[in-house]
């Protein structure tokens, strides 16, 4: 294959996330041609549910397909490949012989099975559960102890959710037991929707960020799933994440683009931003606040509430990682701006560097509880400390530097934890562009933070994974030497500033824990 050819061939990104699905052309040297975006629709039928109807979600991802090629003026016969990264734990079942979603999908924001949660993690058989699994580890020193050793349900994995599904939809164990029932996150779906319902697959990176993988055996948990009583035939085979999937049908774009990658959305940023090393550290702040550690070829046993998934798998290569997550990062933000405290959220920057403090306030951002290192889905969000000196400046102050310390919580916890000596931090999401909110991250950790200024870190990952599979790109240093210019944060020596005020925010964090447990 000539190097004039492949200089001619492109890679479509189609990067579905919280709010926002998009698509992007990418060129051999990571130029966007052309692009397209929908906004998500999500539906909240109760307080703390969350869900997002599927079939809307299959016709925007293949409006923003079709849209992308044609903004990007380039024929749909030089794509060489597709590559998908998803918003994860978002899941939903449907019927194998008609198509048809047995319900919406059930988004990882969802709490409706928080209860669950906690009875199960608080019954006694995860603790005869794990305390044995301990044990047998120590004793055999075997993988498959390992996991059930640390086990613990978080309300952003599916098993609850997937349980809740099970009984408030009773006849979806029968359907199981015929073999017409297929479970699935976003990417499983898509790619199920798009190769025509021919392909029930996954990925090592959505597949273990469900907690329904055993990422020390490799393998959907026969563990878990006999625990809590969930039928194993229902999930999709697992591939590799840069590999071939499958076609797209020919109806969507007149030709049949190979689909090469699928990738969580969090594992794509960290390949994006080309964390290939162990030690090597990303923070996404869009949405939510997500900081993950590359640890290698190891997957971590976490006891604080991290999480330990794949990061990609390519050939006979594995990568894990450790993550932390904040549930509440830019939905805080669009929140401020909601009630009047912000007109322009671009502004909070200008707005916090106004005033030398905050005044005395503490704000805690729990809209979905609050998660590692603390792990408590009855928090609340509230803001302690306002007199009548509180400007709203005070305010806009209060609220970044809790997102600021939210992060300080979940780099220290995993800095801690792991014992892996951590080298750079690489920033990015929306939120990132706060220049005040960036420099004091980098403050209190005392750790230079990169900011990409690449928009769509996540697209670009799927982009790698997608052109790698297919020689686009031929390997991960050819990768590194395409990464652009970035913004460098170095630390101020400002902690023996803020070492109160942080100290005061853990306090009020403190009072908003167990606020909704009626006990």
């Amino acid at each position: 294959m000539s190097e004039e050819y492949i200089k001619e061939r492109y890679v479509l990104s189609l990067d579905v996330g919280t709010t926002t699905v998009r698509c992007h052309v990418y060129d051999k040297t990571c130029n966007i041609k052309g692009s397209s975006s929908k906004k998500i629709e999500l539906i909240h039928p109760q307080v703390g549910w969350s869900e997002m109807d599927p079939d809307k979600l299959v016709d925007q991802s293949k409006a923003c397909i079709k849209e992308a090629i044609q903004a990007s003026g380039i024929e749909a016969s030089q794509i060489a490949s597709l590559g998908i990264a998803t918003q994860r734990g978002t899941f939903v079942t449907w019927d194998s012989e008609t198509g048809k979603p047995y319900h919406n999908f059930i988004t990882w924001q969802d709490l409706r099975a928080s209860d669950h949660v906690k009875l199960w993690n608080n019954s006694y058989t995860m603790k005869a559960l794990t305390s044995g699994s301990k044990f047998l580890h120590l004793i055999t020193g075997k993988k498959r102890y390992l996991a059930a050793s640390v086990l613990k349900f978080l309300t952003k994995q599916v098993t609850m959710r997937l349980i809740w599904v099970f009984q408030n939809i009773p006849e979806l164990r029968k359907y199981a037991a015929e073999g017409k029932l297929r479970f699935g996150c976003i990417d499983t779906w898509l790619l199920w929707k798009l190769t025509g319902e021919k392909v029930h697959a996954t990925d090592y990176s959505n597949a273990s960020s469900t907690g329904l993988f055993d990422p020390f055996q490799i393998e959907w948990s026969g563990i878990v799933c006999n625990l809590v009583n969930i039928p194993m035939s229902i999930f999709p085979e697992v591939k590799d994440t840069s590999g071939h999937f499958g076609f797209t049908s020919e109806e969507l774009v007149g030709v049949h683009i190979p689909i090469t990658c699928l990738v969580a959305d969090q594992q794509s940023a960290l390949f994006g931003h080309c964390c290939f090393e162990a030690g090597d550290v990303k923070v996404t702040m869009g949405t939510g606040t997500f900081v993950d550690l590359n640890t290698g070829k190891t997957p971590h046993a976490s006891i604080a509430g991290l999480y330990p998934v794949i990061g990609w798998k390519i050939g006979d290569e594995m990568t894990f990682v450790a993550e932390g997550q904040a549930a509440d990062t830019g939905s805080i933000l669009e929140w401020a701006q909601s009630i009047g405290v912000l007109d322009d959220i671009r502004q909070s920057s200008d707005i916090a560097q106004s005033v030398p403090d905050s005044g005395g306030v503490y704000f805690v951002p729990a809209f979905s509880g609050i998660q590692a290192p603390i792990n408590d889905d009855k928090a609340t969000t509230c803001m302690i400390g306002m007199s009548p000196q509180t400007t709203k400046a005070h305010i806009v102050r209060s609220i970044l530097e809790a997102l600021a310390f939210r992060f300080k919580l979940l780099y220290e916890t995993i800095l801690v934890e792991t014992k892996i000596p951590l080298s750079h931090i690489r920033a990015d999401g929306g939120v990132t562009q706060n220049d005040f909110l960036v420099q004091l991250m980098s403050d209190l950790v005392n750790q230079s933070v990169e900011r990409s200024n690449d928009a769509d870190i996540t697209s670009l990952g799927a982009a790698f994974l997608a052109g790698l599979a297919v020689g686009v790109w031929n390997s991960k240093e050819e990768l590194c030497e395409l990464r652009g210019d970035n913004t460098i944060y170095n630390p101020q020596p400002t902690w023996k500033d803020y070492k109160y005020t942080f100290h005061q925010w853990e306090k009020a964090v403190s009072r908003s824990l167990h606020w909704y447990n009626p006990t």
